[in-house]
């Protein structure tokens, strides 16, 4: 889809489709009341006859109005104006994408970034809109062998935006574009089964990515070289797999050479059986989706380089399968991590963190500024915070509110939850340093706290995003999620340089 920027009355400009923003009982948008001044009240006679009410997601489509250029007239309900916010914006700019690209016309100008939204500028209205539009479009159809194809999809979009705001719309595109194509890219690869993504393949994404960047150096390690480095962690998980686990790296060079790198740190465990302590095979088939983690880090990485942000940004991802092969771990097992550190392995199924524990010591190589690692990690997340945001724990404060403020305006939230010692004592285990599991209790908290052990180096934050990274039901498929947080994170980052 191809993106413009016009500055044009919206009865005057010559386009497939014109989109306008109608309110809560039949109240016109400044664009859409300009419109049916042009066109003698024809949108106004349109809601008298009752064709919409401005209700939340509803559209109504025109075609041919009389006095205006355009082709066709697609309104869109923004619910009360009184409260209009972001979720309502998110939700105008969803349901016109797809009514627009359903309607057969093969462009189309939008007016929404002109409705007016507390607390957010032209270049937050006009970014979100190049995304949502990017992410209403998306099929998980790659695997199908007759795709569902719309006849005259949309393909090119227009913002309207104030002369005085052409600029600053044109970055927002930019950089709208840059963070859809990175989500884009996790959603792609979180909706490929087991079969097809394998810690392999991830490999071989991750070597594409770096060919198509010169900005981004790969590099693998295979198990063999894990287990020189002493990952007895990460490799037990590996053990019941006849695929072979994968230690991934990325390394942007985007900023200056001395400058320290962030560190970003994706679970990649392409598929996750449980191991020994095997999963109920109700939704099992939905932990191919436990590398969510690692696609939302590689889909950043490329958000990061199509930007060119002027910073250095490490991606590292350990892969692997856990099955419950002849030679799996076994609970009572006890293994040794990289850090020296020795594991008691009471629950196989808590595998995520036993991979993460060594890529965070391998992260140290890099002299990190900060390191987040992002996780599918824990049940007991989705049952703390459901679906609509990511756990968040860290061993630094500062850290933390970046993560936050950066979830509240790319509308990608995180919920701060609590890392205290006194949560560290249920980790402990009578045969080794620590246990892999802490019991019922704060499941989310305990996973972190074993977590922290291996940062205690460096300022360190963990996203849970086992609520967030997909969807179930009709819309089952993977979300993308975290990638628009951690992205805008960067850019915060380097907002006075770029």
């Amino acid at each position: 889809m191809k993106f413009t920027v016009k500055s044009e009355k919206p009865a005057a400009v010559k386009a497939g489709c014109v989109v306008l923003g109608v309110y809560e009982r039949r109240i016109l948008s400044d664009a859409a009341s300009q419109f049916d001044k042009t066109t003698h009240g024809l949108l106004t006679g349109l809601l008298k006859a009752g064709d919409m009410d401005g209700k939340s997601g509803q559209t109504v489509l025109l075609h041919h109005p009389r006095g205006a250029s355009c082709e066709r007239v697609l309104l869109v309900g923004c619910g009360k104006k009184n409260e209009f916010n972001d979720a309502r914006y998110r939700d105008a700019v969803a349901s016109a994408a797809d009514a627009v690209n359903r309607s057969g016309a093969s462009d189309a100008v939008s007016y929404l970034p002109g409705l007016e939204l507390k607390g957010r500028d032209t270049y937050w209205k006009v970014r979100q809109l190049a995304e949502i539009s990017i992410a209403a479009l998306y099929k998980p159809d790659e695997l199908k062998s007759k795709k569902d194809k719309t006849s005259r999809p949309l393909r090119r979009v227009a913002v309207n935006v104030d002369s005085n705001d052409t600029e600053i719309a044109h970055k927002a595109l930019n950089d709208g574009q840059a963070i859809a194509a990175g989500v884009k890219l996790a959603r792609t690869l979180g909706d490929l089964p087991g079969n097809i993504c394998t810690p392999t393949y991830l490999a071989d994404q991750a070597r594409a990515l770096g060919a198509g960047f010169k900005q981004i150096k790969v590099s693998v390690l295979d198990e063999a070289a894990m287990k020189t480095l002493g990952m007895g962690a990460l490799l037990s998980v590996a053990r019941g797999s006849e695929e072979p686990a994968r230690l991934i790296s990325l390394e942007y060079r985007g900023g200056s050479k001395g400058a320290k790198p962030v560190v970003l740190i994706g679970k990649g465990v392409t598929f996750d059986s449980g191991g020994i302590s095997i999963k109920p095979s109700a939704a099992m088939d939905e932990m191919k989706f436990d590398m969510c983690g690692a696609a939302s880090v590689l889909g950043t990485l490329k958000a990061c380089a199509e930007m060119e942000l002027p910073l250095n940004v490490v991606g590292v991802i350990p892969a692997t399968e856990n099955l419950p092969g002849g030679n799996a771990s076994k609970p009572g097992d006890i293994v040794t991590s990289m850090s020296g550190q020795t594991i008691e392995v009471l629950n196989t199924d808590a595998e995520g963190r036993l991979i993460l524990c060594d890529a965070l010591s391998y992260c140290e190589k890099f002299d990190p500024e900060v390191v987040v690692d992002i996780a599918t990690l824990t049940g007991a997340c989705v049952i703390a915070l459901g679906s609509h945001a990511a756990g968040l724990l860290s061993n630094d404060d500062a850290l933390a509110e970046a993560l936050l403020n950066a979830g509240k305006t790319a509308v990608d939230r995180a919920w701060p939850m609590p890392l205290w010692e006194e949560y560290q004592q249920q980790l402990e285990s009578n045969f080794a340093d620590m246990a892999n599991i802490g019991g019922r209790e704060a499941g989310t908290i305990t996973a972190a706290c074993f977590l922290s052990r291996f940062a205690k180096d460096y300022r360190w934050a963990h996203l849970d995003i086992a609520g967030v990274a997909w969807k179930q039901g009709k819309e089952k498929g993977a979300t993308g999620r975290p990638v628009s947080l951690l992205t805008q994170f960067l850019l915060d980052r380097c907002r006075d340089t770029r």
